[in-house]
């Protein structure tokens, strides 16, 4: 695939080179196209050297070649990573002073935007605008990260990992549809722990990679995501809000808050049934005789809850909510009758144990849906049954 990969003027271009090798190691063809105070951050050779291709700020050098053109014209994919607030703008408005601003206006391939800028900046309402605008026309723009920025500032406006942006792209690469653009998505991932003592718990496996790649699939089909993970050491999504807790009432309260305005909620954390009745302030000490028995105490059931707290508000808040069921026996049997208890409109399924499902990079799932038929997922990467839980919610929101 040929890729152009556009970078600004900002500090947060030398974490484009690193995306660059993403892309070349990956077998992607990489045109860089930056502006000319980009190369104040980082220089031409580098770029040249980097992606094997001549580089070039000035549409008039090889005009025979009509680059203005032709670059954009023969692109899979164009990326900017970092897009200041200046290349938003001039995107937005259709400018095209310089060989990156008139190649995303030839471009008709997927264009992903990875804006990194003061925090001020960011939020300013021309360029929430002009994110808008981008948006509304087709472009993938992700939120950028939240903490340190140049000097002693911190706050939303970092650039993501080049990593997470890579995966976005490869999205985009697939022709997926923008078909979550203009919607709020709330995903929740991990899992909860249940404090016994300052020092131990009760967990279970969950790794949060389902959750994980179903807001980072969300995020490239156009979805503003937030990301309510627990207990994961995983690198947040490019793009997604993450609002890290740590017990099943935490969580609870997260998902909640942030399901008021959403239009999706999936619930793929692994929330703990139960948690000790009593929490020990120090931690208990070993000793001759038999430990006490640890007494249980049932934990609120979150889906259960957003389910009723639909039905009483009309059957819109959200407009589809999906559940998660990991079992270990009669595994359709028991989705079935999970789907029924819950009130949601998708329940995915899927059989869990010894290396099945927690902290594996593939999985195989069933995809219940209330009214319909079953959707079999076959075994594969856990982004493409995020996929399939993306296409049975997308017709739902129509």
């Amino acid at each position: 695939m040929k890729v152009v990969l556009g970078v600004s003027g900002g500090i947060a271009a030398y974490k484009a080179c690193e995306l660059l090798r993403l892309f070349t190691e990956s077998g992607h063809e990489v045109r860089v196209v930056p502006t000319r105070d980009a190369l104040r951050f980082v220089g031409e050779p580098t770029w040249a050297a980097l992606s094997g291709n001549p580089v070039t700020t000035d549409v008039w050098e090889s005009v025979h070649e009509v680059p203005h053109v032709r670059i954009g014209q023969a692109a899979d994919l164009v990326v900017v990573a970092p897009a200041t607030a200046d290349v938003l703008a001039k995107a937005a408005h259709g400018l095209a002073g310089d060989l990156l601003t008139n190649t995303l206006l030839t471009a008709r391939c997927p264009v992903v935007f990875a804006p990194a800028m003061h925090t001020e900046m960011w939020q300013h309402p021309a360029t929430r605008a002009n994110v808008a605008t981008l948006r509304e026309r087709g472009s993938v723009v992700i939120d950028p990260a939240v903490g340190r920025l140049t000097g002693a500032d911190t706050g939303p406006g970092r650039l993501p990992d080049p990593a997470e942006i890579f995966q976005v792209c490869v999205r985009a690469l697939r022709g997926r549809p923008l078909d979550l653009a203009g919607h709020r998505v709330v995903v929740s991932a991990g899992g909860t722990r249940e404090a016994i003592d300052p020092v131990r718990y009760i967990g279970n496996r969950s790794s949060g990679l389902q959750g994980y790649a179903l807001a980072r699939t969300a995020v490239a089909r156009g979805a503003e995501v937030t990301l309510v993970a627990a207990n994961v050491t995983l690198p947040d999504p490019a793009g997604a809000a993450v609002v890290r807790v740590g017990s099943a009432a935490e969580l609870r309260e997260a998902v909640l808050a942030a399901a008021d305005d959403a239009d999706v909620v999936v619930m793929a954390a692994a929330v703990a049934d139960f948690r000790p009745a009593e929490r020990h302030d120090a931690k208990i000490k070993k000793t001759d005789g038999e430990p006490a028995p640890i007494h249980l105490a049932k934990n609120p059931d979150i889906l259960a809850e957003l389910g009723s707290r639909r039905k009483e508000r009309g059957g819109d808040s959200p407009r589809v909510l999906v559940g998660f069921a990991a079992e270990t026996h009669d595994v359709l049997a028991n989705g079935q009758a999970k789907l029924a208890r819950k009130g949601c409109d998708l329940l995915v399924v899927n059989e869990v144990g010894e290396s099945l499902a927690f902290g594996t990079p593939d999985n195989a799932a069933t995809i219940l849906v209330a009214g319909g038929e079953p959707v079999e997922v076959p075994r594969g990467p856990k982004d493409d049954i995020a996929d399939a839980v993306w296409d049975a919610v997308a017709p739902r929101l129509r």
